[in-house]
């Protein structure tokens, strides 16, 4: 058989995805929360590490650590602002049309947190399950929590998400009156709490006073979506966003020395993420404002279907790449640390040689991921095919697995 023969298939099953594609699908804002889905497993797994102790056990470990050059990767795999951006488009389409078919706010609300928790409830099961069985097959404790910690560490965004989400009537509210400048006062609360807690008089503030960035620090995305799905952010407000956002971006960064990394560093006792700070809002003003410009681009670059296909695929499977990801590196390390110092996947990220093996590794982490993601796609789905009985089972070993993490920290 020809190579050509072998591709037919292939060529085939794209055509198809394309010819199934509604005329009217916004292919722009598909490939833009396929850009954000793809930075989210290449960032875990590129700017995450492990060590090995004697005993070999596994523990988290990051080469931003050492190599702190690679901080300026994390602007570009940082990319929750696009996500959250997109997020908020969508959700104003979704909301729109739930309204005129007469279906209710609470109704339309309760199918949205659905499709986010289903997946969530998926892996923390799994993982309640296997935990006892891996510590059978002689995979130690500390490695266990390690796990445990790596699975659970992005499942906070679903929460995050899944908190804004439920504001979008007030969202879509606001955007009708405000436009794009909705999002403004969100910057100002953020920008208030950073100076509290890093300005002159950060020495008498509470610790806890960096949560209350955790809501208008990741709705300020959000709400400029829901400003552009409702067409209240156009070009001009787009070039206000990516050269305000890059302006402050450079200003805190080169001025006032927020941390470079847009991502935590053990060690350190800032950080930009966990809560998110005023670095994050303008990195994602700037991302907003680039995805708006590009918009009409990409959707002319993914009307050709060999683009356009993975595209589909990826939001397809989106919350089962999110929440598998960590699993799929996992799927690797802990086998691994059997064999010892393996570089790249259980040596410490200390250098450049530690890097180029990681850099190896990626496609093997992408191709567990790909196995897992096909058994574990099923967890997206309505789950019309269970009974109350494994419904409750479900529940009952995801609330164990959260126990047992929090337990360990």
């Amino acid at each position: 058989m020809t190579s050509v023969d072998l591709l037919a298939p292939v060529r085939r099953a794209v055509a198809a995805v394309d010819a199934r594609t509604p005329a009217g699908r916004d292919r722009a804002l598909d490939g833009l929360r396929a850009l954000a889905l793809l930075s989210v497993p290449t960032g875990h797994w590129l700017l995450g590490g492990f060590t090995r102790d004697a005993d070999g056990a596994l523990h988290n470990a990051s080469p931003l650590t050492v190599l702190g050059f690679l901080a300026p990767l994390s602007w570009v795999l940082q990319m929750l602002g696009v996500f959250f951006l997109v997020g908020g488009h969508a959700s104003v389409l979704s909301y729109r049309r739930a309204a005129a078919r007469g279906t209710s706010t609470a109704r339309w609300l309760r199918g949205r947190l659905a499709r986010l928790g289903r997946p969530v409830l998926g892996v923390t099961a799994v993982w309640a399950a296997l935990l006892p069985l891996l510590s059978v097959l002689g995979v130690p404790a500390a490695t266990l929590r390690t796990g445990a910690t790596l699975v659970v560490q992005p499942l906070w965004f679903v929460g995050v998400y899944a908190g804004v989400t439920a504001l979008t009537p007030y969202c879509v509210r606001a955007a009708r009156r405000l436009g794009g400048w909705a999002a403004a006062p969100l910057l100002g609360c953020v920008a208030v709490v950073d100076l509290l807690r890093y300005g002159p008089f950060a020495a008498a503030m509470p610790g806890w006073l960096g949560l209350l960035n955790l809501l208008p620090g990741w709705l300020f995305a959000y709400q400029l979506g829901v400003s552009w799905g409702e067409k209240r952010l156009g070009k001009r407000a787009g070039w206000v966003l990516l050269a305000g956002g890059a302006a402050l971006f450079a200003l805190l960064l080169l001025v006032f020395h927020y941390p470079a990394s847009m991502v935590g560093v053990p060690g350190r006792d800032r950080t930009n993420s966990h809560p998110p700070s005023l670095l994050v809002l303008a990195l994602a003003a700037a991302q907003s404002g680039a995805a708006v410009l590009l918009r009409d681009r990409l959707g002319r670059l993914l009307r050709r279907p060999a683009l356009w296909a993975p595209v589909v695929l990826l939001n397809l499977s989106a919350m089962t790449l999110f929440c598998w990801h960590q699993t799929a590196m996992l799927a690797a390390a802990v086998p691994g640390s059997f064999f010892g110092a393996v570089p790249g996947l259980t040596t410490a990220p200390v250098g450049l040689p530690w890097l180029v093996a990681r850099l190896a590794w990626l496609p093997v982490f992408a191709a567990a991921l790909l196995l897992i993601g096909w058994y574990a796609r099923r967890f997206e789905a309505p789950w019309t095919g269970a009974t109350r009985g494994r419904r409750a089972a479900a529940a009952l070993l995801a609330t164990g697995f959260a126990l047992y993490t929090v337990a360990g920290w």
